[in-house]
């Protein structure tokens, strides 16, 4: 198996069981608190966050991204090619949708059902932007910084906390986004919803990219800490919010 395959391979099984848990968490969530939305988002968000670290330290070696935003940032950076992105991402969708597919039948739901719950207003569309720069400037600050170790656990965390603090509690994953509208569950997002989510997030991406830029002026310094490991993923969340 070539490198690119082995690494489309690792953002595949990766963003898949990411969606899966994402997806899955959710579903237990209203079952096992069903008149408790508050304790439903905290557990879907412990589990998503407890998710992303397991995930990246397994994959880390071998690519762990998980997040179409992420790849193209580094593709600006110049950290892998235009091919390469180009596999990477298409890899995340794919498994995005997988994963969705085996969370529904894992809960004895249908396979795929279009999801109802729509997701829009200013107000949440720019948490979706702030979501989205702020895991940039963790997974590449904390890069920067020669902590490569430590990605998995600031990922994690950033993404647990953006749960609650963003208003659209943190998509921030186009791959990601694009799959839960598969799954009419606590974690779903109607058809209609979807794009500005994505260009939101495609906007978060693009600020995100002249921040570290800004803060990590060296573009050989940068590229240097992202050539060793695309430890990134974002996650998403769920706006269980009124």
């Amino acid at each position: 198996m070539t490198d690119l395959a082995r690494r489309a391979l690792a953002e595949f099984v990766g963003t898949a069981f990411l969606v899966a848990a994402v997806i899955g968490s959710g579903i237990a969530a209203t079952r096992l608190s069903p008149h408790d939305v508050g304790l439903q988002l905290l557990e879907n968000s412990i589990v998503t966050g407890a998710a992303l670290v397991a995930l990246i330290l397994a994959l880390q070696p071998v690519s762990a991204a998980f997040n179409p935003v992420v790849t193209m940032v580094e593709r600006a950076l110049g950290a892998v090619s235009t091919r390469d992105a180009a596999v990477l991402i298409a890899a995340q969708f794919t498994g995005g949708f997988v994963g969705a597919v085996l969370a529904n039948l894992m809960f004895d739901l249908s396979a795929v059902s279009i999801s109802t719950h729509h997701r829009q207003g200013g107000g949440v569309l720019l948490g979706e932007v702030v979501a989205t720069l702020g895991l940039l400037v963790v997974i590449f600050g904390t890069l920067r910084a020669g902590r490569s170790d430590r990605v998995a656990f600031a990922v994690g965390g950033y993404i647990l906390a953006a749960y609650w603090f963003t208003s659209s509690t943190s998509f921030a994953n186009p791959a990601v986004t694009v799959a839960r509208m598969f799954s009419d569950t606590f974690a779903g997002i109607a058809p209609s919803s979807v794009a500005a989510f994505v260009a939101m997030q495609l906007v978060g991406g693009l600020l995100g990219y002249v921040l570290v830029r800004g803060l990590y002026p060296s573009a050989s310094a940068i590229a240097a800490t992202t050539t060793m490991t695309t430890a990134a993923v974002t996650t998403p969340t769920e706006n269980a919010r009124p």
